[in-house]
């Protein structure tokens, strides 16, 4: 590592509740030099909540290829920079890691502030095995959607999936159809107000919200094939 250069940190922020992160995640904000963030004006919020006044740049997936060069030399000029996403771990379904591996190849020192993750927050109350899970993100929107779906038909493990309220049905239904009636869980609006489990198969949950319309952002679990597992 070049001595002479700062340090990227990847820093967790809250997926909902904004006293969701650490200690040392704020101390970290308030001390580098500049702040990456997906959406500066959600991350505006949470930085007056906590009073840090770090100067903030925009990096997301559609200026990642502007922002990478910048971000690079202002590190390796001497400067820290903290990478933010809107909600929870960096680098988990955004841009992050394609910014990490630059910064890798530049030999730049690159810390986790670890913290929230939707993965985890809805994984353990799921009531689903924790002792195995895959963790597929986003589906394809349109093409490789189906042939993805296919590819878990057989998998061993706990499944979760993000997805958001517009697509959730499709999405239930879709995988209804291919993986049969599993055991399943839809978790939203995670560590907020309205925050819902909602437990029993996937055809029970496909029914459920064809009659209530969804809100919030959804995480989407999928129990094991013949797993035997059942929400009354």
């Amino acid at each position: 590592m070049d001595s002479q250069s700062g340090i990227l940190y990847l820093v967790s922020t809250p997926i909902g509740n904004l006293g969701d992160i650490t200690f040392r995640a704020i101390e970290t904000l308030k001390k580098v030099n500049v702040i990456a963030a997906e959406d500066t004006r959600h991350s505006r919020r949470l930085l007056n909540h906590y009073g840090i006044k770090t100067p903030l740049l925009s990096y997301y997936e559609h200026n990642r290829d502007i922002r990478i060069p910048k971000i690079i030399e202002t590190i390796k000029s001497g400067d820290s920079v903290s990478l933010i996403t809107d909600a929870g771990t960096p680098a988990i379904s955004d841009p992050a890691y394609k910014l990490v591996r630059f910064a890798i190849e530049n030999k730049i020192k690159v810390e986790s502030v670890p913290g929230a993750s939707a993965v985890l927050a809805s994984l353990v109350p799921s009531g689903l095995p924790t002792d195995r899970f895959i963790f597929e993100g986003f589906l394809p929107l349109k093409k490789g959607r189906i042939k993805r779906i296919e590819s878990m038909q057989d998998e061993v493990a706990t499944i979760i999936l993000y997805e958001s309220p517009k697509r959730l049905t499709r999405t239930l239904r879709q995988l209804t159809e291919i993986l049969g009636d599993r055991p399943a869980v839809v978790a939203r609006e995670l560590t907020k107000i309205h925050e819902e489990y909602v437990r029993g198969t996937l055809k029970d949950l496909y029914a459920h919200f064809i009659e209530k319309s969804p809100k919030g952002e959804c995480v989407i679990l999928i129990g094991k094939k013949d797993e035997n597992v059942h929400f009354n």
